[in-house]
């Protein structure tokens, strides 16, 4: 169904079939590029548009548990104004009138930012965080906040259901999670509940539901956007970027989002400009890889997808060059960073005994034990910190970005205890790029997932990782490999 002013005013949204129509025709699975040109032609109003949207995410949002709390009416005032704008002829970005979800960590004046936690169930904020103001500068309405793992599952977590609001479950298959701990940005993007989402990233907390949800999702560099007004829980680690389903989507939204930040202490204090088209051209590119992620190192089932990822890239002429990460301690670095500075984060609900009040008792068991972390155990995994960034400058001197599954198997079950999965085989001995997730987090590389295939039914995602601030590399490579396939205008049946 072509979504015309007409048929949007006749129908209503709770009547349109949604998954029956092709995703490039229906609205609720359109980009936030095509969204922008059909308000710019009036073919619906931003009202109209805004309001579709708020029914759908207070509709289906609690199906998934991916609404944490609508905010239906300050959006649709925003939009009238969008519409007044818009009559007048004053454009601005591509996001204006194109409204959006936001992690619940985010803070909106006046509302209520749980964090996903029972114990900060009623903490409200007199301020926005700098991400939302910047968006409401922007015209952007802001449909409500989005679920999460409670305290972005901060130092570790044991199962999906460590939230106050339930494990979020995959639009895809509801048996299944929709990854942490960006979780209903994950899923409300892929159900067509907002058109792109806000999330944060520690260590693959956009990575990882992009992957299993089947969006596209974008971690920028370290210090790129400003973190002022997010919850916090490892700063020398934490980064904001957005969930859309397309890479260009994602392009247009750090355009608006970064920039310098006094009150980000670790604020690059860079600005970014989306130009794609300035980027090298793809015979001049060397995309490192590992051939063991895309085979033994992956689930068998999604072997094929990986691989056939793989062969788009060598078709697209870039430079294939074979690379590995150097062996360093990336995962004990990564685990002594979160555990210390979540628990130094959240050192007074500690003491309170509050922290008894969280869902998982595994990530009780850690914040508390994250306090007994040594000054000198601290300052060794800074220092390794300090000799991982500097070893992937040495790695990009060859190469300019490394390729490798975004997760090397499917969206685990919703229901069960992590430690309940099936037994993982036996992994080879050739660990190829496995640990890049963690890696390029502490390293503050940004990294860019895309959708590459549908394995049993569920999503899969390939991710792109580069040296600092070359987030239009990735783009415009993103960009090229969905001119080549669908996956990202792949949705799951939402009706």
């Amino acid at each position: 169904m072509s979504l015309t002013r007409r048929s949007f005013l006749a129908t209503g949204s709770a009547a349109i079939t949604w998954a029956a129509a092709p995703a490039s025709n229906d609205v609720f699975f359109a980009s936030l590029t095509e969204l922008s040109a059909r308000l710019r032609k009036k073919e619906f109003s931003c009202v109209e548009l805004t309001r579709a949207f708020a029914d759908r995410l207070e509709r289906f949002g609690p199906r998934y548990h991916a609404l944490a709390l609508s905010l239906r009416q300050a959006a649709l005032k925003l939009a009238q104004d969008v519409d007044g704008e818009i009559k007048r002829n004053r454009l601005r970005s591509v996001l204006q009138g194109v409204p959006y979800g936001a992690k619940d960590l985010f803070a909106v004046e006046k509302q209520v930012t749980a964090w996903g936690a029972k114990p900060f169930a009623t903490q409200v904020f007199d301020y926005d965080a700098a991400v939302v103001k910047k968006l409401a500068q922007a015209k952007a309405p802001l449909l409500g906040k989005l679920t999460m793992v409670e305290l972005a599952g901060g130092p570790s977590y044991g199962a999906p259901s460590a939230s106050v609001t339930g494990p979020c479950l995959n639009p895809w298959d509801v048996t299944r999670w929709s990854g942490g701990s960006s979780s209903g940005s994950g899923a409300a993007v892929a159900a067509g509940l907002v058109p792109w989402a806000l999330g944060t990233e520690t260590n693959g907390s956009i990575i990882n539901p992009s992957a299993f949800c089947g969006v596209t999702g974008l971690r920028p560099t370290y210090g790129l956007v400003s973190r002022y007004g997010a919850m916090e829980l490892s700063r020398s680690l934490d980064k904001v970027g957005p969930m859309c389903r397309t890479a260009e989507d994602c392009g247009h939204v750090l355009a608006v989002i970064a920039g310098g930040d006094d009150r980000d202490p670790d604020s690059a204090g860079k600005s970014f400009y989306f130009a794609p088209e300035f980027v090298r051209p793809l015979k001049e590119l060397r995309v490192g890889f590992a051939p063991v992620d895309f085979d033994a190192g992956a689930q068998e089932a999604a072997r094929p997808a990986f691989q056939a990822a793989l062969a788009l890239f060598r078709a697209m002429g870039v430079t294939l060059v074979e690379k590995k990460l150097p062996e360093l301690p990336y995962g004990p670095t990564v685990r002594t960073l979160i555990t210390a500075e979540a628990s130094t984060a959240f050192r007074a609900l500690i003491e309170s005994r509050k922290v008894d009040q969280l869902a998982d008792q595994v990530q009780i068991d850690g914040l508390k034990n994250g306090l007994k972390v040594t000054a000198a155990d601290y300052l060794k995994a800074k220092t390794a910190q300090r000799e991982i960034i500097e070893a992937f400058g040495q790695l990009f001197s060859d190469v300019d970005v490394l390729l490798a599954p975004s997760w090397s198997r499917v969206a685990l079950e919703a229901l069960k205890p992590f430690d309940s999965a099936p037994p993982v085989p036996t992994p080879p001995a050739d660990r190829g790029n496995s640990s890049l997730v963690s890696a390029s987090n502490i390293a503050g590389a940004p990294a860019l997932s895309l959708p590459c295939g549908l394995v049993t039914g569920l999503p899969v995602g390939i991710q792109l990782v580069g040296r600092h601030f070359t987030e239009n590399t990735l783009l415009a490579l993103g960009m090229e490999f969905q001119r080549r396939t669908e996956w990202h205008k792949q949705h799951p049946a939402v009706a």
